[in-house]
């Protein structure tokens, strides 16, 4: 893909992280509503949420909790650590080149998604160069089933492992112990973790694919939902605790992308 030979990334892209602030873990009450005002181009850090396709067309569900969730997790990022960051969310397509000028991208919702064999080659690109890709919020056994066909596309070698607590990717910030199954609204209003209906969805994992020097490229959250715990942490209805292992994980996961 030659249109890509000149991009310089992630490395040698300038980010640079001096000292990460570690404050408490009681995520404060400043979340996002509606419009933030976008700050200068000296932003460093941009939150990238991946637009895809679904099986009936572009008006899939790439968009499901935009854009409160991304914007309050913006915000604690912010907040938690001394990493500039842009005010806003950039949405770019899974097919696009200028996907490879961002170290991390957000995938959400991903049940129905359908990848063109060049947006697969594109997806493979940016993460074989550098790139890290965290995918959020699906369930049960269908669910699984229709990603992992689209995920083969990408790579057809390659097969997603469950990653073990001890890995970096959950202690390069916050140093967290065990997975927890965060729910998505419907399931916190009803008291529960898990989707109804969603056969095999009870437990909750994180996968990942590594690349040949084992570095992580791809974690995949799997009967777990962290955009709903973002865009509700606000809400009255849901368990702060939930919204709190949320923004860690999250916040781990962009540290881990911009550091490995």
């Amino acid at each position: 893909m030659r249109r890509h030979t000149n991009c310089i990334f992630l490395l040698s892209f300038g980010f640079h992280i001096v000292s990460i602030l570690i404050v408490s873990s009681i995520f404060g009450g400043n979340f996002a509503s509606a419009a933030v005002v976008e700050e200068s181009e000296t932003d460093v850090f941009t939150f990238v949420r991946l637009k895809y396709r679904c099986s009936w067309g572009y008006h899939g569900k790439w968009e499901t909790d935009w854009p409160a969730s991304d914007r309050n997790f913006i915000l604690q990022l912010r907040e938690q650590t001394n990493i500039a960051v842009s005010s806003k969310e950039k949405i770019i397509d899974v097919g696009s080149g200028e996907l490879f000028h961002y170290p991390f991208g957000y995938m959400v919702d991903v049940k129905r998604l359908k990848f063109t064999d060049a947006e697969a080659r594109n997806l493979r690109e940016y993460l074989l160069r550098g790139g890290f890709i965290v995918v959020d919020d699906f369930h049960g056994r269908q669910a699984w089933k229709r990603f992992y066909k689209q995920l083969k596309k990408i790579f057809p070698d390659r097969e997603p492992e469950d990653i073990p607590i001890s890995h970096p990717i959950f202690n390069c910030f916050y140093n967290i112990n065990e997975l927890m199954q965060i729910p998505g609204s419907g399931s916190a209003r009803r008291g529960r973790t898990y989707e109804r209906g969603s056969t095999g969805g009870h437990r909750v994992r994180c996968l990942g694919i590594y690349d040949d020097n084992r570095r992580l490229m791809m974690m995949i959250n799997f009967n777990t939902d962290w955009g709903d715990a973002w865009e509700h942490a606000a809400d009255s209805f849901y368990p702060q605790a939930y919204s709190d292992m949320a923004f860690k994980m999250g916040i781990n996961a962009v540290i881990y992308s911009l550091t490995h």
